[in-house]
């Protein structure tokens, strides 16, 4: 009966009307209360609109039944195939397809539809690393800031190493709250690449000279990322730099004289196959560190560097010592320098030149921040300045403002209606008065220096105190002091005497 009516009235109606009557066949199936036969007559209905002709009705059918669970799955199938427009409602929120639909879905479609699906919610890691290598920016945008979607840190680095050029892609990579710390060392090997290019392709410096400094800008960038990454994260990053070749002796060099220890004893731990017990055990034992050294596979010529870095490191540690930023020390490259002069060898020349740059990259960035530290000193005074000169342009303001209602009140005048004139005194706006009537009596009274007014009561205990001495105390007490003057008529003492005294 649904499906004969159904037909019926469709038979002659608009695109318009077919998709009207499609969206309200399809809630009463999926919303409505129907019997298992209207049931079926409605779904065989709604299987019958894929063959309508007109793209509207179909897509007015997929916004309709893309949110819904109840949808039956060819429906949902054969909607996820058609022309964009229809397919990508489904696309996006359709709780029926699969990981397998999906993942053909982005294969077969454009990039608009794998855009849509990047940003489903709660992308699984098949989904997600399928768009990864096939999806071009935008789609790579998109499933990067679905923060729903869940991607491997093998999948993020395979976006970096095909996109890694477009800033779109980095930036959006460091917005993510569970970025790992070896993809944040790939964005920042990334931004360095870029930049190098850039400075070749302008003439600037020579490609030798970019690609030393790339490599430097990629050892500060690993031992950055360590900072807050914890034992885990750090272990992971140099797991992730070994498997990538760029765990290197002159990278645990800087880590040790930058004194990122965390850094180098999880080198050293990787490197050597020991536990992380027993190197920093031996990172405090001259023979035992000698031993790690070399089970780390690391050159001979690079062993006192090492030695005398850490044992100044423990020197400091001892004493408590400042030292500068969580960068390249000066005072321990010097003294890794003064271990390494004296030794004989040819092969001491290429550790000394190492360690006579990072003195040179560790000057100069204590130069750059002792000069923000001026500068940040320099804006701090100016704008306390300002404030002070704001604050007192105010305040004069205030009394000029003062002053000339005091003297606009004694002039002002009105008329009274016998035609009288009246001179009216009017309030001045004066603001420290308003000040002091909001502060409570208790405070006024401590600046108060007139004397307080006489009390009644106390006057009348003190009469009476007086009047009850008898008048031989009264005379010894005169024969003893200067006499004081002043009786009544009756010959007694005057009371205001009786005070005085």
């Amino acid at each position: 009966m649904i499906i004969r009516e159904f037909l019926t009235r469709t038979q002659t109606a608009s695109a318009a009307q077919r998709a009207e009557a499609a969206a309200v066949l399809a809630r009463a199936y999926l919303y409505g209360d129907l019997a298992a036969d209207e049931a079926w007559e409605a779904k065989t209905a709604l299987l019958t609109l894929l063959d309508d002709p007109s793209p509207i009705v179909r897509r007015a059918l997929a916004e309709t039944c893309a949110a819904s669970a109840r949808t039956p799955r060819p429906l949902v199938v054969a909607l996820s195939c058609d022309v964009p427009e229809v397919a990508r409602p489904v696309l996006a929120r359709s709780p029926v397809l699969t990981d397998a639909d999906l993942v053909d879905a982005a294969a077969l479609g454009d990039e608009a539809t794998r855009a849509v699906i990047a940003a489903r919610h709660h992308l699984s890691h098949t989904v997600s690393g399928a768009l990864a290598e096939i999806g071009e920016l935008d789609t790579l945008v998109a499933l990067i800031r679905n923060p729903t979607a869940k991607i491997t840190a093998g999948r993020m680095l395979r976006m970096i190493e095909r996109r890694g050029a477009e800033p779109d892609l980095r930036e959006a990579l460091l917005g993510r709250a569970d970025l790992p710390p070896e993809v944040r060392h790939a964005v920042g090997l990334a931004v360095a690449q870029a930049l190098s290019g850039f400075v070749i392709d302008r003439g600037w410096l020579g490609s030798e000279r970019c690609d030393r400094l790339r490599r430097e800008v990629g050892e500060r960038v690993a031992l950055d990322v360590c900072e807050g990454s914890g034992a885990a994260g750090v272990a992971r990053l140099v797991a992730h730099l070994r498997t990538s070749h760029q765990l290197n002796a002159g990278l645990i060099l800087r880590a040790v004289l930058s004194g990122r220890t965390d850094f180098a004893l999880a080198a050293l731990a990787d490197l050597s196959g020991q536990d992380h017990a027993g190197v920093a055990r031996a990172m405090r034992d001259p023979r035992a560190f000698a031993d790690l050294h070399h089970r780390a596979g690391l050159p001979d010529a690079l062993l006192p560097a090492l030695q005398a870095a850490l044992w100044a490191w423990q020197d400091v540690a001892r004493r408590a010592t400042p030292v500068r930023g969580t960068g390249l020390s000066q005072r321990i490259i010097a003294c890794a320098i003064e271990a390494c002069a004296s030794l004989p060898g040819a092969e001491m020349q290429p550790v000394l030149v190492l360690l006579n740059r990072y003195e040179a990259e560790a000057a100069r960035d204590e130069a750059r921040d002792a000069a923000r530290a001026i500068a940040a000193a320099a804006v701090a005074r100016e704008t306390a300045r300002r404030e002070a000169e704001t604050l007192d342009a105010t305040w004069r303001a205030a009394l000029d403002d003062q002053r000339r209602s005091a003297v606009s009140s004694e002039t002002a005048q009105v008329v009274v209606p016998d035609t009288a004139v009246a001179t009216v005194v009017v309030e001045p706006n004066n603001p420290v008065g308003a000040i002091l009537d909001a502060l409570p009596e208790q405070i006024l009274a401590w600046y108060r220096t007139e004397a307080p007014a006489a009390d009644p009561a106390t006057e009348a205990a003190t009469e009476a105190v007086l009047s009850s001495l008898e008048d031989s105390l009264l005379d010894q007490f005169r024969a003893s002091r200067t006499p004081v003057a002043g009786t009544s008529a009756e010959g007694e003492p005057d009371k205001a005497a009786k005070i005085a005294a």
